[in-house]
C-alpha cells in the first residue's frame, strides 16, 4: 500500500498542517498565559487534538476513503485550521502589546533572523539577494551563499554552495524536474503503486513562461501538460542556504503519478529519512529483495543524504512518499548520480474517482551543504513558517536549550488545568546530547512525566534555579513538568 503515502494530498496537508498549528497554538497561549494573564483554551485545544487524531484513522489519512468522507476531512481541516489562527493570532496580540514595531514571532525549535526559538522580536538583515540573466538563457539567483542557475525551461542546472566550492546537481542533469509517469496499479487503486510505473515516463520541460519576479529574489516557471497546469516559484532567501520551490498545480489527470526529481552529484550508501522524533536510513542501493520492495518510501519533513563532510537535504511542508535511486555515470567523471524524487499527485479511480482532482500548493526546499542537524533545522522552518506582527513588546521564550540537537516540540499547560508548564523535547541527531534547558519563569519544582503528564517514577534531572542539565540518549524522548513558583 505505499501509494497511500500520496492519494488525497489535501488530507495529508490538512493533517499535517494540524499538527504544526496545535504546536503553535499551545505555544503562544501557553506564553501568553505567563507572561500576560491570557486565559489558556483548555477545552478548545483538547476537542481540536481529539478531532486531529481521529481523522489520522484508516481509511482517512491514507486517502484511500471513499469521496464524502475526504470532502468532510478537507471541510474540518478548514474549520480547525481558523479556529487554531484564531488562538495564535490572539495570544500573540496580548504578548506584543499596543504599537506599530515589526516583530517576528517565531514557533520553531530553532533560532532565525535574529529571534530565538519560541520568542518575537525583531527581524535581523540577512544579506542581498541578485537576480541576473543567464547568457545561455534564464536567470541566476544568487546570495553570497549559493548560487542557482535556472536555464530557459525553468530547471536547476546548477546549485553551487559557494563556501564548500562544490556543484549539487549531477552534470548533465537537471533539478526541479517534474515527471509524469502513468499509474496503473494491479489492485487497489487509492492504496497501491507497483514498480512498473517507472517503465514509462514524461519529462515536463516545455515551458507557458519564464520570468524573474519583482522582488528581485526569484523566478517564475509555468508549464502546462495534458488537462493541468503548474506554476512554481524559486526564490533564494537572503542569508539561507536554500531555494525554496513553491509549486502550484492545478490537476485535472487521471491515473497519473506526478514526481519532482532531484539529481544530486553525490555518492551516498545509505540516506535518512525523517520519521517522528527522530530518523533512520535506508539504502540508496537494491542489492537484496527488501532493498527493491522500498521503491516508494515515506518521511516527515525531510529526507537527507550526505558524503563525509558535506550533504544535502530536500525538505518539504506536506508530502510523505519519495524514492532514492543511484547509478554510476558512463561518462565523463564516472562519478555517482543519486536522485531523490518527491511524490507530489496521484489520481487514482477508485474508491474515489474524482482523486485530488483541482488546485494544490507544495512547498519543498534543496538544502546544499546540509548536515543531519541543518536538515532537521530546515524540516521545522519550512513547517512553522514566522508570523509578522506590530506590537510593543518583544517577547522572551519560556524555554531555551543550548544545544541544537535537543529540539522542543511542546511548551503548554498542563491538561489538568494547574498552570503547570509542561514541556517535551528529544534529541534529533542520532548521538548523545547534554544540553541545558533553562525556564524563563520562576520555577517551583520539575517532574519528569510520560506523555499522559503523569509522573513517570524516573529522577528528575539536575537543577540549578530554573536551568535544568539533560543528557539525552540517541533520540530519547523526555517530558518535563515545571510547577511555577
Amino acid at each position: 500500500h505505499r501509494a497511500t503515502l500520496t492519494s488525497q494530498a489535501k488530507t495529508k496537508q490538512g493533517n499535517r498542517r494540524s499538527e504544526h498549528l496545535l504546536r503553535e497554538a499551545e505555544l503562544w497561549a501557553a506564553t501568553a498565559a505567563v507572561r500576560a494573564g491570557f486565559s489558556y483554551p483548555y477545552e478548545q485545544l483538547d476537542r481540536i487534538w481529539k478531532t486531529v487524531l481521529l481523522h489520522q484513522f484508516h481509511d482517512i489519512l491514507p486517502g484511500s476513503s471513499i469521496a464524502w468522507v475526504h470532502r468532510e476531512a478537507r471541510a474540518t481541516y478548514q474549520r480547525i485550521a481558523a479556529e487554531l489562527d484564531g488562538i495564535v493570532d490572539a495570544a500573540q496580540r496580548a504578548l506584543a502589546g499596543e504599537g506599530d514595531r515589526p516583530l517576528l514571532f517565531n514557533a520553531a525549535p530553532h533560532g532565525r533572523g535574529g529571534v530565538p526559538a519560541g520568542g518575537a522580536g525583531p527581524e535581523q538583515p540577512s544579506g542581498e539577494v541578485t537576480v541576473s540573466d543567464r547568457p545561455e538563457g534564464g536567470h541566476v539567483l544568487a546570495n553570497g551563499l549559493l548560487r542557482i542557475e535556472i536555464d530557459a525551461r525553468g530547471l536547476v542546472v546548477s546549485a553551487y554552495d559557494l563556501d564548500a566550492d562544490r556543484e549539487t546537481i549531477a552534470p548533465g542533469t537537471a533539478a526541479n524536474l517534474l515527471q509524469l509517469h502513468p499509474d496503473f496499479p494491479n489492485m487497489w487503486d487509492a492504496w497501491d503503486v507497483d514498480a512498473f510505473y517507472r517503465n514509462a515516463v514524461t519529462d515536463l520541460t516545455d515551458t507557458d513562461e519564464l520570468t524573474a519576479g519583482a522582488d528581485g529574489r526569484s523566478v517564475r516557471v509555468v508549464r502546462s501538460f495534458g488537462s493541468s497546469r503548474v506554476t512554481q516559484v524559486l526564490s533564494l532567501p537572503p542569508g539561507e542556504r536554500r531555494l525554496l520551490i513553491d509549486t502550484e498545480v492545478d490537476w485535472h489527470e487521471t491515473e497519473k503519478f506526478l514526481k519532482l526529481a532531484f539529481p544530486l552529484d553525490l555518492h551516498a550508501e545509505r540516506y535518512a529519512s525523517e520519521t517522528q522524533f527522530g530518523h533512520f536510513h535506508r539504502p540508496t542501493h537494491t542489492n537484496t529483495s527488501w532493498e527493491w520492495a522500498k521503491f516508494e518510501a515515506c518521511n516527515h519533513r525531510f529526507v537527507q543524504l550526505e558524503e563525509p563532510g558535506w550533504g544535502v537535504a530536500v525538505v518539504n511542508d506536506s508530502t510523505y512518499g519519495h524514492d532514492v535511486t543511484r547509478k554510476v555515470r558512463t561518462d565523463g567523471d564516472r562519478g555517482t548520480t543519486t536522485t531523490v524524487r518527491v511524490s507530489l499527485l496521484r489520481a487514482p479511480r477508485f474508491p474515489d474517482p474524482e482523486t485530488d482532482q483541482g488546485i494544490h500548493r507544495f512547498r519543498h526546499a534543496l538544502v546544499p551543504g546540509a548536515g543531519i542537524g541543518d536538515a532537521v533545522r530546515e524540516g521545522w522552518r519550512i513547517n512553522l513558517p514566522e508570523r509578522r506582527v506590530t506590537g510593543a513588546h518583544e517577547v522572551a521564550p519560556l524555554v531555551t536549550v543550548d544545544n541544537d540537537a535537543v529540539v522542543v516540540t511542546a511548551v503548554k499547560l498542563a491538561d489538568d488545568g494547574s498552570g503547570d508548564l509542561v514541556v517535551r523535547f528529544h534529541e534529533a541527531h542520532g548521538g548523545r546530547a547534554r544540553a541545558t534547558l533553562t525556564a524563563g519563569f520562576e520555577v517551583a519544582d520539575v517532574t519528569v512525566t510520560d506523555l499522559l503528564e503523569r509522573p513517570s517514577g524516573t529522577p528528575a534531572p539536575g537543577r540549578t534555579g530554573g536551568a535544568v542539565s539533560l543528557r539525552l540518549r540517541p533520540f530519547e524522548l523526555m517530558t518535563l513538568r515545571f510547577r511555577r513558583a
